[in-house]
């Protein structure tokens, strides 16, 4: 009987320690700015992304010069000009899904959901909410966003000889797959 008692007693702290953290160093971050001018897109593929189940913590850090643009020179204007990434290396959030109690990670899915915490960006911290999804499939999740960002709201500043080109709030995509860690 003794041994049963430990036999399950292990099962069940195997299950508690079973996968809550998730993880990638390979989300997917994008931007799109839209004007009558031109419209301007970048991608990044180099998001390290954590997200603990249990909690709903969730962590974001974005390599600001790992955004691949189709331009070089626009690549060039948003790393030395408008996001000073040597001086802002990267972008951050940190925060947790609200509603974590409704996404089940252990039935595959699609599970809508809030997300609030703080979004860093050019040095520049403020408090965000937003709505997206937490898709679980197997032994990942993917995580998906869209909202809006303003460059004013972040202390960038847009010369009035390319402020006709860039968008006052640009679109952010979020679409990344974490694996269970």
């Amino acid at each position: 009987m003794k041994k049963i008692v430990i036999v399950l007693a292990m099962i069940g702290a195997a299950q508690l320690a079973h996968a809550q953290k998730y993880m990638t160093r390979t989300g997917k971050v994008s931007f799109f700015s839209a004007t009558k001018v031109e419209n301007i897109e970048a991608f990044n593929n180099e998001s390290a992304t954590v997200l603990d189940s249990k909690s709903g913590d969730l962590v974001f850090q974005i390599p600001v010069k790992s955004f691949k643009f189709e331009k070089a020179l626009m690549q060039e204007h948003f790393n030395e000009n408008y996001m000073e990434s040597d001086k802002f290396p990267k972008s951050e959030f940190k925060g947790k899904i609200d509603n974590i109690n409704a996404v089940n990670f252990s039935k595959d899915g699609t599970y809508p959901v809030t997300v609030s915490g703080n979004m860093t960006i050019h040095g520049v911290t403020k408090k965000v909410q937003t709505k997206g999804t937490v898709k679980v499939a197997g032994k990942s999740i993917t995580l998906n966003s869209q909202f809006n960002v303003r460059p004013a709201d972040y202390g960038i500043s847009i010369p009035s000889v390319a402020a006709s080109k860039i968008a006052s709030s640009i679109q952010v995509t979020v679409a990344s797959t974490l694996k269970a860690i």
